[in-house]
């Protein structure tokens, strides 16, 4: 990557779950760490989220989820962006999500899972360090 190309990710809010506030704070916070940052809003379906990803040229994707629908949404995106971009588009995701569900959630392709209590700084140094 060129050393003055800020890293872009998308933050994006899949299914039916209205609650952003913490998407958006994250927002913020990789943006105030200095990366581009598209926040696509609430209640967006799989293939807007994968498209617009694609579309945005962006290296990280992370999806937040309150609503309980993570073991249906998460690997539906990651299997679409498999399908499209394989493995250029890193992704990652959070919410309020039971750590039993974490390991196959890694396993469907998400590099990382923040749950409630992670501090954005923990989710800026995901990001540097897997640039």
């Amino acid at each position: 990557m060129n050393l003055n190309q800020k890293i872009r990710v998308m933050i994006a809010k899949p299914g039916l779950d209205g609650h952003d506030r913490g998407a958006k704070y994250i927002a913020r916070a990789l943006r105030d760490a200095g990366m581009e940052v598209i926040y696509t809003g609430i209640r967006q379906t799989p293939k807007q989220i994968v498209n617009a990803a694609i579309q945005e040229d962006v290296k990280f994707l992370g999806l937040s989820l309150l609503s309980g629908a993570h073991n249906f949404l998460f690997p539906k995106i990651a299997e679409m962006i498999q399908d499209k971009v394989g493995d250029e588009i890193i992704l990652f995701g959070g919410g309020v999500i039971p750590e039993e569900d974490i390991h196959s959630l890694k396993k469907s392709g998400f590099k990382a899972i923040f749950t409630p209590g992670a501090s954005s700084q923990e989710v800026i140094d995901f990001v540097q360090n897997f640039s």
